[in-house]
């Protein structure tokens, strides 16, 4: 069976292709922009990537043809497949159909952190011998691609909001039927499908209602979006957990039978925190104690990892298990990665395209750069490309999102909404725009010194920036150090 798929280097419909090559089918792709490190992971497992969106790539005739969702009508590929009536489908749609029907699905919802969170489920499976499938919206350092099939009846998937085709709006996430909910948290975001935060929770309680009673739904203590969400109706068990919550609250929340999950923050990185399960019992006794020494920073990724614990517990797998395989986690790629040094200035990349999951990560970064040094600066790089932000949506978030950095640099996309000027105007640190790449990188070549830590933040290839930045810099082979 020859599958092709439009739209093929989405981190979704990448790590699909990855689950059709397993299957044995013969697999092919077409996108408009080819870049890693997706297209670099697709090209390892034999798969054939078409740049453009040509009907000639359609011929010969495939069996079958699954559509993105950045696909619309009017793209030259999908009138094709329309006119010539070709048989297809949506991404959400073959997955259910195909991988998902038979399985224990693991499924990880929310507007943040959503791709690290499974790749840390997935991993403490695995550490755990349970050798579970996978999909995950990006590519994990610790697992081998970002898909497998595995060989067991768990299967953790990535559970995004964002409509699943052109034909299909309804979020992705529908199609899943997950037994295990992360929902681990929510907030305004996709402005081009949702036309409020009310029409995103309608969405999710949509999903509640197909988790089912035996099941359970993980989420963060204090989240007002999602408690919105389950007083719409909820008919399935639900564990919460937190941070840094006072012991005697975690007991209540956690009495007659009920459990709640804490972290006690032992820095304030987050790069060492103890992991408390209280409940089952009378007065919500303390039943599991594991510290967690692991090489990641921030509290969004102790959230992340007390959301991936507590889910792994529900199929199965002990505390002290899931502490060990978090104490070995490396991460996912494009989450605060460290593309490179040269001279002494450090290139970090990052996916956030949000201004929660901005001030996220440069919180993280600075947490952890007062552990090495307190004489470096921040600098923020910043392509704020997403259809969200292109609206100018978060017009009045971005400049308090990037006040934890020393400096701050945006690129200016085309047909951006976004007042820059105005942007410029509210930031409290130094704040320039550029509408070139090129001119960002001549820009921090003549500003950036040794000691310099400049993260690169954008969902999506940025004109390859980090490349070329660190070339830049490059004074010889002798100062260069490239990941």
């Amino acid at each position: 069976m020859h599958v092709h798929i439009l739209g093929i280097c989405g981190s979704f419909m990448g790590s699909m292709a990855i689950l059709a090559k397993q299957l044995g089918y013969r697999v092919s792709g077409s996108d408009a922009n080819v870049y890693p490190p997706m297209s670099t992971q697709l090209v390892e497992q034999g798969i054939e990537l078409l740049e453009g969106y040509r009907s000639e790539h359609l011929h010969p005739h495939p069996d079958l043809v699954i559509i993105g969702n950045a696909l619309s009508r009017g793209n030259p590929a999908v009138e094709y497949v329309l006119s010539e009536g070709l048989n297809y489908t949506s991404g959400p749609q073959w997955l259910a159909q195909y991988v998902l029907h038979d399985k224990w699905v693991l499924g990880v919802a929310g507007t943040h952190g959503k791709t690290t969170t499974s790749a840390m489920l997935a991993w403490i499976l695995e550490s755990a011998g349970l050798h579970p499938g996978y999909l995950i919206g990006g590519v994990s350092k610790d697992l081998p691609s970002s898909a497998s099939l595995g060989a067991s009846a768990f299967f953790v998937v990535e559970a995004d909001e964002y409509d699943s085709a052109f034909f299909d709006k309804r979020s992705k996430f529908i199609h899943y039927a997950p037994r295990t909910a992360v929902l681990n948290n929510l907030e305004f975001d996709h402005a081009d499908i949702f036309d409020n935060l009310a029409a995103i929770e309608k969405q999710f309680h949509h999903l509640v209602r197909t988790i089912p009673g035996n099941g359970l739904i993980i989420y963060p203590h204090e989240g007002a979006s999602i408690e919105t969400v389950l007083r719409m109706g909820c008919w399935t068990r639900r564990q919460q957990f937190g941070i840094d919550v006072p012991e005697e609250i975690c007991k209540k929340l956690a009495v007659k039978g009920g459990v709640f999950w804490n972290a006690t923050l032992h820095d304030q990185a987050g790069s060492e925190f103890e992991l408390v399960k209280y409940g089952q019992g009378s007065s919500g006794e303390v039943m599991n104690r594991a510290v967690v020494d692991w090489e990641m920073t921030g509290l969004h990724n102790v959230r992340n990892g007390m959301a991936a614990v507590v889910a792994a517990h529900h199929v199965g797998v002990d505390v002290s298990s899931a502490q060990e395989a978090l104490n070995q986690f490396k991460g996912v790629k494009r989450r605060l990665e460290l593309r490179g040094e040269v001279g002494g200035i450090e290139v970090y990349d990052d996916f956030a395209h949000h201004p929660t999951a901005i001030a996220a990560t440069l919180a993280g970064l600075v947490a952890k750069l007062a552990v090495v040094t307190e004489q470096s600066r921040l600098i923020a790089v910043i392509e704020p490309k997403s259809n969200t932000m292109k609206l100018g949506v978060h017009q009045d978030q971005l400049a308090a999102s990037c006040q934890a950095a020393d400096m701050v640099v945006w690129q200016q996309p085309e047909q951006s909404k976004l007042d820059f000027e105005a942007l410029v105007a509210a930031s409290k640190v130094p704040a320039y725009v550029f509408r070139e790449v090129d001119e960002i990188v001549s820009f921090l070549e003549e500003n950036c010194r040794a000691g310099d830590r400049i993260v690169v933040m954008s969902n999506g290839g940025f004109g390859r920036i980090h490349e070329k930045l660190l070339e830049a810099f490059d004074p010889g082979p002798a100062g260069s150090h490239r990941l």
